[in-house]
Order: structure tokens, then sequence, then C-alpha cells
């Protein structure tokens, strides 16, 4: 097949849509279900290179959630521990498969961006997968292949109407790529650079020790980076992102978002939250705005309304400012990717509170001595990768 007609483009108003191949060549995926849109499609593909790159780099399944042309979570199929596996939803399935694994986790590290998500898987979808995808919300799923059995799992889902795509594995794009804005052609090389440990080996700061969990972090991070809108930055923990902040004019306003999404990822963890005594059968996306509300800043006006009682059994103590201060100090060894270079060192101050001990960025500032300076003041270990990430 050589084009695929779509419902319309970004917008309903947007139509003739479809897309297509030039030079006579097959499209390199295959439709099993549904009918995916403009940006179904933009998030797929998207995806697909991410997860592919990140099982090259750590030889692990891998998994993403797209939301809107940029990941909303990564990761790679480590196991998960009780608490990782109550905070993600999946404590009451038995063991899960390594690519189950990696989707939890990506799914799990924000899940309300990842609310209605395109997801992208390295491996063959087995059917903890499958089962997995069947009860959360998601737009449709990009990967090699599927289990027959997984298949049929995932045809079941929106009345059958979920967007289950098939990808060639071996495809690769031309070297030249191409979009139209306003009717002008952008042409520019297809971005296949690498990211390897070679990129961290350039280290600036007095601490030099970067331990192999840690490098592995950074190369997600970075990976995670390639494929979100610019500005970025990310940050990752245990094989997985747990904070991404795309899309920002500046650079330290990603650095927060990123950072507060790291701190409720951790935050959720606390005995506080994972003892909320919730009202039975509350369904899960209801669970995550009630958990991001009772984390955030305004828990007191719900108190005050009475709102509560929606939600819980009983109205649960408030999570003082304090005690979540106290809980983030136990948040550790965070590796900080960055697309493009710090300008200031209060980037670094804002990592330092969400527990950033390992950098990744390109440098090249005219404050990178400033940079340098305040990661030395925290004993962090940075890394000059001397690669921008840019992505538009």
């Amino acid at each position: 097949m050589k084009e695929l007609e779509l419902k319309y483009g970004c917008n309903p108003n947007q139509k003739p849509s479809r897309i297509f191949m030039e030079n006579d060549r097959e499209l390199p995926i295959t439709v099993l279900s549904g009918r995916p849109g403009y940006i179904n499609l933009l998030d797929a593909l998207n995806g697909w290179q991410l997860v592919k790159e990140l099982k090259e780099a750590t030889g692990l399944p891998a998994a993403t959630s797209f939301k809107h042309v940029s990941p909303a979570g990564a990761a790679v199929g480590l196991p998960m521990d009780e608490v990782l596996r109550k905070i993600y939803w999946v404590d009451d399935l038995g063991e899960l498969s390594p690519l189950a694994c990696a989707y939890a986790r990506a799914r799990g590290a924000d899940r309300m961006s990842s609310f209605g998500d395109f997801i992208s898987l390295s491996d063959v979808c087995d059917v903890d997968t499958a089962r997995l995808i069947k009860r959360e919300v998601s737009d449709g799923v990009i990967a090699p292949g599927y289990e027959p059995e997984a298949l049929e799992i995932l045809k079941t889902k929106k009345n059958g109407n979920y967007n289950v795509i098939q990808i060639d594995p071996d495809y690769e794009p031309e070297a030249l790529e191409r979009k139209q804005v306003f009717g002008v052609v952008f042409e520019q090389g297809h971005n296949n650079l690498k990211i390897d440990k070679t990129l961290l080996e350039h280290i600036v700061t007095k601490e030099k020790e970067l331990p192999e969990d840690a490098a592995r972090d950074l190369l997600i991070s970075l990976i995670v980076l390639k494929y979100t809108q610019s500005n970025s930055v990310c940050f990752a923990k245990g094989g997985q992102a747990i904070g991404i902040g795309a899309g920002q004019q500046s650079r330290v306003h990603c650095t927060r978002l990123a950072g507060s999404k790291a701190d409720n990822w951790y935050l959720r963890q606390a005995p506080q939250v994972l003892n909320l005594p919730f009202i039975d059968g509350i369904r899960r996306a209801d669970r995550d705005n009630a958990i991001d509300l009772y984390i955030g800043e305004d828990y007191m006006d719900v108190l005050a309304e009475g709102r509560w009682e929606r939600i819980f059994k009983e109205k649960p103590p408030v999570f003082t400012k304090e005690e979540k201060r106290a809980w983030l100090d136990g948040l550790t060894d965070v590796a900080l990717g960055s697309d493009a270079f710090f300008p200031f060192g209060d980037n670094i101050d804002r990592a330092y509170k969400s527990g950033v001990k390992y950098v990744a960025q390109p440098g090249g500032s005219v404050r990178d001595d400033q940079v340098i300076e305040t990661c030395d003041q925290y004993g962090m270990v940075m890394a000059f990768t001397g690669i921008r990430l840019f992505h538009h």
C-alpha cells in the first residue's frame, strides 16, 4: 500500500487528509484494526523511532506513551517492585513480561498526560502487554508484530475500533526528509545521530564517577529528548523517564516542568498516598486525578468544599508541605538530559531539588563555567555531549 486516506488532518476542518509514499515506495505500516488519524500517525511514527533506539541502546524491550507528538513517558523492560506495581495500577496482575513492564512504566510515570495516549512497542506485542493496554484509555498501538492472542484482545477494544498498527522493523527512511509549512517545502537530512555511551565520555565536573545504571538513564533521557518537541528536558531514574518538560520557550521552565512531574512521580510512592482510602469501584483515571489533587497545593480547598466525599471513604489527612519536602529529600541519583545547553545555573539549582545527581547536556554556553560550578557545589556529575537534540 502506497497511500492511506485519513478521516481528517489535525482538526476536523482540515480535509482531505492522507499519508503516502513518494518514489513508488510502499508504506512501512499495515493497519490491522481501526482507522488511525493524522495525529495518531505522527505519534506512532515518532514513538516507533524512540523505542527502536532505546532497544538498540540498552538491549532491553522498550515502550513509550505518546501524546500530541511528544512522549508522556518512556521506559525499558526492567522488573518493578511492589510500590511501583501499586502506583502504576498493575498490582492486581501476576508477573508481567519485560515488554509489559516497559509499558506499565512508560504509562505510569505521568498517568494524567498518558490518558488517551498512542503506544509504541519495540518488540512483538505479547498477551501480557495486550491485556494491560486493553484496560487503559488509549487511542492505539504500533509494534513490529503481534502474537495471535494479543491481536485478538486488542481488536476487541473500543468495540473493534481500536487502532492497531504493524510496522516493518527493517524499514529505513530516505536520507532526506521534507515537509510543507504554509506552502513552503522544508528539506533536511534525517536525524540518524546514534546515541550511545561515547556521548558521555567528556565529563567536565570535579566528580567523575558515572555508574552503569546512571549512564543507562542518561542515554534514556537523551533518546527521549530526540523525539520530544523542543525546548525539552527529561529526568530519568531506574530505567524510565520520570519527568518530561516539553515545548517550553525558556529552558528553566522545561526544567521546572520536568522536575515537578518527577516530584509527583516520587510523591505517589509516599505512604500518605499509598494508603489513601478510595471509595469502592473508583476508576483508575479518577484515582489518578484524585492523587494529583491530593499532592497539589489546592487540596485544602477541596477539603473545605467537601468534595472529598466523592473520592474517599473518609477524609484523608492533609499531606503537608513539610511532609512532602521531607519525602522528596529521599529522591536521589536522578539523571537529567537537556536537548540544548543550559544558559544559567538556575536549571541546576532546580534539578537538585528533585534529586538530580547526573547531567548530560551539549555544552557550549558562554556561561558553561557557571553551570559547571553550580554542579560542583552539589557534587553532581555532568557530561558535555557536544550534540544538540532539537525536534520540531
